[in-house]
């Protein structure tokens, strides 16, 4: 049977992951390094289209500039969980406390690791004679020669097929 402290606990607990949920959906929407993929903001906005030839590919990992925090925060509520479970008395209250830091260290880590997407870095030549390289989500193909149009003037720059 739960005591006062334990139920309290894991209402705390069971807080703090819906907490962190919200903060993981918030910190998700948006995030995209696609050619494809446009925010409302960009939707209805004028671009500047220049025309060039690929002149190489190479494959890049894309990782997100912001962590959402949902690792570290679902790493520590399982951490707190798991530590409460260990123990009596203040022996109990440091399994938990050392349950949540551990967590929050290893749950941190883990989304880390996998918060990384493939990408391609694509080198273009130009029309102009100008050379850019160009870093986005490998969700098209590109080969040398091959004709694209660059994107430019709201947010960040893409490449597509012509």
């Amino acid at each position: 049977m739960y005591s006062f402290t334990q139920s309290r606990s894991f209402r705390l607990v069971l807080t703090g992951l819906a907490a962190a949920s919200v903060v993981f959906i918030a910190g998700c929407a948006g995030q995209s390094a696609s050619s494809s993929v446009y925010s409302y903001g960009q939707a209805q906005n004028e671009q500047i289209v220049r025309l060039g030839t690929v002149q190489s590919v190479r494959y890049i990992t894309l990782k997100s500039d912001k962590p959402s925090g949902f690792g570290a925060a679902s790493g520590a509520a399982l951490g707190g969980v798991a530590g409460s479970t260990i123990g009596g008395g203040k022996g109990n209250l440091l399994a938990t406390i050392g349950g949540v830091m551990l967590g929050g260290l290893a749950g941190n880590a883990i989304e880390n690791r996998t918060d990384q997407k493939q990408g391609l870095e694509i080198t273009i030549q130009m029309d102009n004679g100008e050379t850019r390289a160009i870093a986005q989500e490998a969700d098209i193909m590109f080969t040398a020669g091959q004709r694209v149009r660059v994107l430019s003037g709201n947010g960040p720059s893409r490449v597509t097929p012509l």
